[in-house]
């Protein structure tokens, strides 16, 4: 399976899930704490997690599937959401809730 269809194929199976550096009980940057941390506060109890430095393929993979250049990135529902940045931006407008409880 290449790299573009391993991806889909996490990406589809999991409802939430968050590509970064580390995982969820240890985040190795600070982006990727931020996320975990902005999910945990909406209440996401089934985080997907998908270590990038464990995988050099997923790590460049990530990057061409969504067409955006930087880790973490996060899917709801097999959707690209965006990276910590974005997740700031909607978890403070409150419209990151919603997604996750949608």
């Amino acid at each position: 399976m290449d790299t573009q269809a391993r991806i889909q194929e996490i990406v589809s199976s999991h409802p939430v899930v968050l590509f970064m550096k580390g995982n969820a009980q240890f985040p190795q940057c600070g982006f990727s704490g931020n996320a975990v941390n902005i999910l945990r506060t909406c209440g996401v109890e089934k985080l997907h997690t998908v270590n990038v430095l464990e995988d050099a393929e997923i790590r460049q993979g990530i990057k061409e599937f969504a067409n955006w250049p930087t880790i973490p990135q996060l899917y709801i529902n097999g959707e690209f959401i965006g990276g910590s940045d974005i997740m700031t931006e909607m978890f403070q407008s409150g419209e990151l809730q919603k997604l996750v409880q949608g």
